[in-house]
């Protein structure tokens, strides 16, 4: 017997150039909000994180739209989550002929938005 699963768009954007930690506080404040606060949320907040996820955020909402045919008003970010990408390990030349490592990491951003139910 199949289950009804509820129609969900979603959009992921890989190796951004931003730490998961940055992006991870930015995702808490709009998890579980509808659409319209969430991107505005998104828009008042002075973080890095803000300016690509606001991208994604468009990106999700127009592939519910164009892609399953989901109404806009009703739709809110039932999941959002981040997972590490690649490091770039670089160098930092220090005293006495030591070299430090600097670890330049990446961002793996999944946004998921689903239906009110009416």
């Amino acid at each position: 017997m199949a289950e009804y699963t509820q129609p969900q768009a979603q959009a992921i954007l890989r190796n951004v150039r931003i730490s998961p930690r940055k992006v991870q506080i930015v995702l808490d404040q709009i998890r579980n909000k509808p659409l319209e606060e969430a991107i505005a949320i998104l828009q008042y907040t002075p973080k890095a994180a803000c300016e690509p996820l606001i991208k994604l955020v468009k990106s999700v909402a127009a592939n519910a739209e164009n892609n399953h045919f989901m109404d806009v008003g009703s739709l809110y970010v039932a999941t959002c989550f981040v997972t590490p990408g690649m490091i770039m390990k670089r160098i930092m030349p220090r005293a006495q002929g030591r070299a430090f490592r600097i670890n330049k990491r990446t961002s793996h951003i999944t946004i998921v938005l689903k239906e009110k139910a009416a």
